[in-house]
């Protein structure tokens, strides 16, 4: 039996969920974005064990959800922001652990400024050996 992976389990899944949305969507750290955009990545802690056995290993994966629009009018570009958090939360698949999102805060990426808040998601995730 192939083994399964975080990545096409959970992060893959993700991306698909969320491929409907006005945005580009990430399932790791991109080198440059496109905005408006979805980026899916490890939250601190990123790991946590519940079951390490011999059959089966289960852990809860932490990540986070952050969403990237551009920085131009602050007013405009936090309501476009706020949309795109809340499309996020609609599109969100069963079976996650939905909690805080973060502050907005404007970050260079490249020689652009954006506007982003990040979403704390959590899941289980069960590897059998």
């Amino acid at each position: 039996m192939t083994a399964s992976s975080i990545q096409t389990s959970i992060r893959d899944s993700l991306k698909s969920a969320f491929s409907g949305l006005a945005a580009s969507t990430y399932n790791s750290v991109p080198e440059s974005v496109i905005a408006p955009a979805i980026v899916i990545v490890p939250n601190k802690p990123y790991l946590e064990p519940i079951v390490i056995g011999k059959t089966v290993i289960r852990v809860k994966v932490n990540l986070s959800i952050t969403a990237i629009v551009s920085y131009n009018s602050n007013p405009a570009s936090l309501d476009n922001l706020e949309k795109l958090i809340i499309s996020i939360l609609g599109a969100m698949p069963s079976g996650y652990i939905v909690g805080a999102c973060e502050s907005p805060e404007v970050v260079s990426i490249g020689a652009a400024q954006y506007l982003s808040a990040s979403l704390n998601v959590s899941t289980t995730y069960e590897q059998t050996n």
